[in-house]
């Protein structure tokens, strides 16, 4: 007999949709493109040859339409690993159960989820305007702590050695590690810098900025940029680390890629955000739209 997921556990709407994002199944594509910023949706959408839904609830919009055969969904997540427990739950609920009997499908459904967001770099040949590819997630936040899962073996050293590099739990701070879709990872090569990503649960203390409020962990930023073992930590945000580790979970295809808004090594920020996030949309766009 199959397992039923009750009504408290899977909140579905009385039109038939899941309560947060406010979708329904047949309106999400299997590639799906996931921002922070909710205005930024209809920026990637503008470039699909035709749209068929337009959903918005709270932060959460989707539109969902097509380049030419290929579908698409764009979903904006808001800020930060606690909405993307929301979106990376209900995306998989969405594609993998059944919302009349509430039990797991039998086929299990695996989306290509990419997040288009803005970070900010660690290194001075990593200047602003360009893109980073984040091939593993390192969390600073807590959410897969709430979640089962293991680690292969590159994890696991990465993991011990950025534990013993940076002496985060000297900071009551206990990292974990994710991968990107090698799949995915593999299709933006050219003029993108890849390496990892570190996680943060927040933009001020959490990124070492200090205006009024003084922070506990002041070599936050240097012991990140010194790390380097055959990769090294890139960039940080606030998104990628929860979206790896859920997608793994949840046997997804995922992959963050960042647009370089500032510079933390060389104190410059971009002077032209807009044109830079415009350029990583329209090439990913390209790149997916030319896969099968």
């Amino acid at each position: 007999m199959l397992h039923k997921i009750e009504e408290s556990e899977l909140i579905i709407t009385p039109k038939g949709t899941i309560y947060h994002l406010d979708l329904a199944p047949e309106q999400l594509a299997d590639t799906v493109i996931t921002v922070g910023d909710p205005d930024r949706v209809k920026e990637i959408s503008k470039y699909f040859d035709r749209i068929e839904h337009h959903v918005q609830h709270r932060e959460f919009v989707t539109h969902t339409g097509y380049i030419g055969s290929k579908r698409i969904s764009v979903i904006s997540t808001g800020i930060g690993t606690d909405n993307i427990d929301i979106v990376m739950n209900e995306l998989d609920a969405l594609a993998n159960i059944d919302f009349t009997t509430r039990t797991i499908k039998e086929n299990i459904r695996q989306l290509n989820i990419i997040r288009l967001g803005t970070s900010g770099s660690l290194h001075t040949d990593i200047p602003v305007d360009n893109f980073v590819v984040s091939d593993f997630g390192i969390g600073l936040d807590n959410l897969m702590h709430y979640y089962t899962y293991e680690l292969n073996a590159e994890e696991a050293e990465l993991l011990n050695k950025f534990e013993m590099h940076t002496s985060i739990q000297q900071h009551k701070i206990i990292p974990y590690i994710t991968s990107s879709s090698r799949k995915l990872s593999n299709l933006f090569r050219n003029n993108y810098h890849h390496g990892i990503t570190v996680t943060c649960p927040g933009f001020y203390g959490p990124q070492g900025r200090v205006l009024r409020a003084p922070i506990a962990n002041t070599q936050l930023i240097d012991s990140l940029t010194s790390f380097n073992h055959y990769l090294r930590i890139t960039n940080f945000e606030m998104e990628t680390s929860a979206v790896y580790g859920l997608g793994k979970i949840l046997n997804h295809h995922c992959l963050s890629i960042s647009a370089i808004v500032n510079n933390r090594a060389t104190k410059t920020s971009s002077k032209n955000v807009a044109a830079t996030i415009d350029k990583m949309i329209i090439e990913t766009l390209e790149i997916i739209a030319a896969t099968h």
